[in-house]
C-alpha cells in the first residue's frame, strides 16, 4: 500500500473513532479480497472502504469503489461475519472519501 493510502485509512480510522465507532479489525484479508476497516456503531458490524485522493483529475474519490469491487468487499464481509460468528448481526456497507484533507463519510454507500 502507499503512503496515501495508509495516511488515508489513519485518517478514516481517527475520524470512525472521534463519531464513536469502534474499531474490530483493519485490513482484513483472505483469499477473495480485502475490507480496509470493520467497525462497529451501536449494534451495526460496518464495512468501511476508504479511498484517498489529492485531487479529482482522475475523479472523486469514492468513484472509484466500483460494483466489481462493491461485489468483492461484500463476498469479504460475508466470510468475516461467518468466520466471526457474526452471521445474524446487521450490517452495513460504508465509504469514506478523503480528497485532500476532507473526509466525506457516505453511509450505506452500497
Amino acid at each position: 500500500m502507499n503512503n496515501l493510502g495508509v495516511d488515508g485509512e489513519k485518517m478514516a480510522r481517527e475520524y470512525l473513532v472521534k463519531h464513536k465507532y469502534k474499531i474490530l479489525d483493519t485490513n482484513y484479508s483472505n483469499t477473495i479480497g480485502e475490507i480496509d476497516i470493520i467497525a462497529k456503531y451501536k449494534k451495526i458490524i460496518v464495512f468501511v472502504e476508504v479511498k484517498h485522493r489529492h485531487s479529482t483529475q482522475y475523479g472523486l474519490p469514492r468513484e472509484s469503489v466500483t460494483l466489481y469491487k462493491q461485489n468483492k468487499i461484500r463476498q469479504v464481509a460475508l466470510a468475516y461475519l461467518k468466520y466471526k460468528n457474526l452471521i445474524d448481526s446487521p450490517i452495513r456497507f460504508d465509504v469514506i472519501d478523503i480528497l485532500g484533507d476532507e473526509i466525506t463519510h457516505i453511509i450505506n454507500a452500497f
